[in-house]
């Protein structure tokens, strides 16, 4: 519990520690220990560098203040990474950068993001969903969800929107999935070489598609990068490779992770796969309700820059918070009924945290949310029932929250 008279230090304070190490923290597990955190305060010790914060109010505080940014490198380097493949990629993306530079580039890419812009891919993600589960369908219904469907479809389509081959999607996505480790500690600390090797040939792949691009320029991203750059924007070679980079890395493996999070969370409860069949109209709000309840980012990264005030709380300039959306997206001061899975349920005007929030509020937002519930319309459309077919195997929270394997049987609608 927080007990302060008046302004006292963070780190003065009689705070719980969570063990965000610990290998079974995941799973209902992993939502009942927030949940007793956020019951006893606001804030919990991140030994041994830095401080959970629980709660809708202060995470969201905490997101969108100036005073803080996302530590992107520092992360690395608090665990002995100061250089390499996987720091240098890190430096210079839209991530690790604030200010007139990070507004200038996410201009530039931004475009490419907006409703609008991700409403024209809608046809390309129906037909990549039906060349992806027609063969399930067509057979018994059993699949492993996450290799069958789930990892390949926005592998495909962030290849599209790059202006990569489709021959190219599946060595996008084992990247994309890997360089992601880049947020996980356990993952750093034990996969490093795997991580930087990963981040190397990436980074190379990248460099090569820009120049295929320039001498052959089409109806993509990364044309459209180049004719930017041409209209005066002078975008460095490095500049153009790291957007690349950026696009890859946060459009596939977040995508991945939330469709097999909503199919899993539909399947333990059959009633709500009943009515977004009955109504479809609902795919948005069900998208919204499984981005709440299950956000595949429970952690997001702030370094105050300044010492900060807040709740009668001084964090000293150089704090490392982790904003929790995990437990501020189930807050029952911001949701009635906040660990229930209701699709129709009326869940007022406070937005999830799962994108983040501020400045570096989640650039491809828009085109996930249009990829779920593609894939939900989709699948509501040809499947009478989601099943699962064994336990899903979950990853750890640490990173990306995702699935590693989701056996289900999806039984094909009359």
């Amino acid at each position: 519990m927080i007990e302060s008279r008046g302004m006292s230090a963070v780190t003065e304070l009689d705070l719980p520690t969570l063990d965000y190490v610990d290998p079974e923290w995941r799973g209902e597990a992993f939502h009942a220990r927030l949940e007793e955190l956020r019951e006893r305060g606001w804030l919990a010790r991140a030994e041994p560098v830095g401080f959970f914060v629980l709660d809708r109010e202060s995470a969201s505080f905490f997101l969108r203040t100036p005073d803080a940014t996302f530590p992107g490198t520092t992360m690395l380097e608090v665990q002995g990474v100061s250089s390499g493949p996987l720091y240098e990629r890190l430096k210079g993306n839209l991530l690790d950068l604030d200010g007139d530079e990070h507004r200038r580039l996410r201009r530039l890419v931004q475009p490419a993001f907006t409703p609008p812009a991700a409403d024209r891919h809608r046809s390309k993600m129906r037909a990549v969903l039906a060349e992806l589960l027609e063969p399930v369908l067509a057979g018994d219904g059993r699949c492993e969800l996450v290799a069958a469907v789930a990892r390949p479809y926005p592998a495909r389509m962030i290849a599209a929107i790059m202006g990569a081959p489709a021959s190219d999607a599946e060595r996008l996505g084992r990247w994309a999935n890997l360089i992601q480790g880049q947020f996980d500690p356990v993952r750093v600390a034990s996969e490093l070489e795997v991580l930087e090797r990963a981040a190397r040939e990436f980074q190379d792949y990248a460099a090569e598609l820009l120049a295929r691009r320039r001498e052959d320029p089409g109806e993509d991203l990364i044309s459209e990068l180049i004719a930017a750059e041409a209209e005066g924007d002078r975008l460095s070679e490095s500049e153009c490779v790291d957007l690349i980079s950026a696009v890859l890395v946060g459009g596939v493996d977040t995508t991945q992770a939330q469709l097999a999070h909503a199919v899993a969370l539909f399947a333990r409860h059959p009633e709500q796969w009943a009515l977004l069949r009955e109504r479809p109209e609902l795919a948005a709000s069900a998208v919204e309700e499984v981005l709440r309840l299950e956000p595949i980012t429970p952690f997001t990264a702030r370094l105050t820059r300044t010492e900060v005030e807040h709740r009668d709380v001084r964090f000293p300039a150089n704090t490392l918070l982790f904003c929790c959306a995990a437990s501020a997206n189930r807050d029952p001061n911001a949701y009635e009924r906040p660990a229930e899975f209701a699709i129709a349920a009326e869940r007022g005007r406070e937005k999830v945290l799962t994108f983040g929030a501020g400045p570096h509020f989640c650039l491809g937002a828009n085109l996930a949310r249009a990829e779920l519930q593609e894939a939900l319309l989709y699948l509501a459309e040809r499947v009478e029932r989601v099943e699962l077919d064994g336990e899903p195997k979950l990853e750890s929270p640490l990173g990306i929250y995702g699935i590693a394997s989701l056996p289900v049987r999806l039984v094909a609608a009359p």
